[in-house]
């Protein structure tokens, strides 16, 4: 999830807009929706699709890490079709990928075959949500368009919600498949409404103004990344393999990073990276959802496996932290006018780590109520004050024009940061023993955490050095993503 700040409107006389009916919005909604639950929803049937398919012990968390890899890296290539082609048709499109990968999903018959169908779904929400947004802007204005982004921002606190008690009610009263399956038919009905709901637009571009190599080089570095990491706890940081895999993940990274400066039409323009406020509060958003999502998995293999949690119960069992990152996102809109945003992420990171070393602290024979739930509730505490106050300063040096652009940036650090937040600390808590059995995910949980809240320090530092205060003006809306 990440927050976008809503600024007041002008207070200039404007002639009143024709009003739109709420339908699109409400459509459009249910397909954002299933996206952002589809992050989620997976963490509780973890243990579930592990023992169901016999995945590795290390490699259980490509469920999770592939989805938002792909979602994350081609997601400014799928805001950048919306623009060039008709929309409806990309988001229709998208809609279609995601909801075939779905059925694939639930439907898979061994790793292999999920990985891949859990790419193709990130896949089809990289289309689907820039879409989306865009027929949003589009179909909606003045203060009805104020009132549709809020709506829609509130969708990524109520998707990460929902997600980890649907999971358990799910895999508890059917089973893991259907954590998949539920989307076919909404995917299907969604369809069929947006049909007829949603009106075409005609194209703006063409196909010679997309830059393919730079998101093909993209998501082939961080996958490369990503696997090179998994790869630590069987063979270590300094082996050969591992350092060549680095290796390979930098060089396509660099390609990646002269394919845009050569592009005429770069999804990353360069001159992105020296606006400060932006790349600061992108680096922030980047480590704070990989410790939020790190939270998430390592959870969910911790209370089924060493709580002998069922999947309903580690569903409810997240819903306190769900929780207290909407308190943090209310207090942090409330706060920033008089306190400033710098203050609110620092108090936040603080949080977080404080949150982190509580659950790294947690014994063998934890409780959830004495031992969990307090880190739960701080660490969430310090992440919904985090997403809103990040998301304000990062666009406070981004021009009207590129507001679109900075949007986008700020959603991929997003998206990207839950996939290298899992690889990073599973791979840590994989090296502590075998995260599949209750004394090595023991071992491993302490690990992952202690790692975690040395994450949330290094951040605390790059915000007082690096991230600028702003203070928004009284009243603007921030929703949470």
């Amino acid at each position: 999830m990440h927050a976008t700040a809503t600024h007041q409107p002008s207070t200039h006389a404007q002639p009143p807009s024709p009003s739109r009916p709420w339908s699109v919005l409400i459509l459009l909604s249910v397909a954002q929706f299933m996206v952002i639950l589809d992050i989620t929803v997976v963490n509780v049937a973890l243990p579930s699709i592990g023992e169901a398919l016999g995945f590795a012990s290390a490699d259980l968390q490509w469920v999770v890490t592939i989805y938002v890899l792909f979602t994350g890296g081609l997601l400014m290539l799928g805001g950048r079709l919306a623009d060039l082609f008709d929309r409806r048709s990309v988001f229709l499109t998208g809609l279609s990928v995601f909801t075939v990968a779905s059925l694939a999903s639930g439907l898979a018959p061994s790793p292999a075959a999920l990985v891949v169908a859990r790419a193709a779904q990130g896949l089809g929400a990289a289309l689907l949500t820039p879409s989306a947004l865009a027929i949003i802007t589009t179909t909606y204005t003045g203060s009805q368009r104020n009132t549709a982004l809020s709506a829609w921002g509130a969708i990524g606190s109520a998707g990460a919600a929902a997600g980890v008690l649907f999971g358990g009610m799910l895999t508890t009263w059917l089973s893991w498949e259907w954590v998949f399956l539920i989307n076919v038919p909404v995917g299907i009905a969604t369809a069929a409404l947006t049909l007829r709901l949603v009106a075409p637009a005609p194209a703006m571009g063409g196909r010679r103004q997309l830059d393919l190599a730079g998101a093909v080089t993209l998501v082939a570095g961080l996958m490369v990344l990503v696997y090179a990491l998994d790869g630590t706890p069987a063979h270590g940081w300094g082996s050969a393999r591992t350092l060549l895999l680095l290796s390979l993940a930098a060089g396509l990274l660099g390609v990646f990073a002269a394919v845009e400066r050569a592009s005429r039409r770069p999804l990353l323009p360069p001159a992105t990276w020296r606006v400060r406020s932006l790349v600061s509060s992108a680096s922030v958003m980047l480590g704070a959802t990989g410790i939020l999502v790190g939270t998430f998995f390592l959870n969910s293999l911790y209370l089924q496996h060493v709580l002998a949690a069922s999947a309903l119960e580690t569903g409810l069992g997240f819903l306190p932290l769900a929780l207290a990152i909407g308190l943090g996102a209310h207090s942090a809109a409330r706060l920033m006018p008089a306190a400033g945003s710098r203050a609110i992420v620092v108090g936040g990171l603080v949080l977080i780590a404080a949150g982190a070393l509580v659950l790294a602290a947690a014994p063998d024979e934890a409780s959830y109520a004495g031992d969990l739930l307090p880190g739960f509730l701080v660490l969430g505490l310090g992440v919904g004050l985090v997403f809103p106050a990040v998301t304000v300063t990062a666009m406070d040096e981004v021009r009207p024009e590129q507001a679109g652009l900075a949007s986008g940036f700020m959603a991929t650090s997003h998206e990207l940061g839950a996939a290298i937040g899992v690889a990073v600390l599973s791979a840590i808590a994989a090296a502590a023993g075998d995260v599949t059995t209750v004394a090595g995910l023991a071992a491993g949980y302490e690990d992952g955490f202690v790692a975690a809240a040395g994450i949330a320090a290094i951040l605390t530092a790059l915000t007082l050095v690096a991230v600028p205060s702003v203070r928004p003006a009284g009243g603007a809306r921030v929703a949470m993503h």
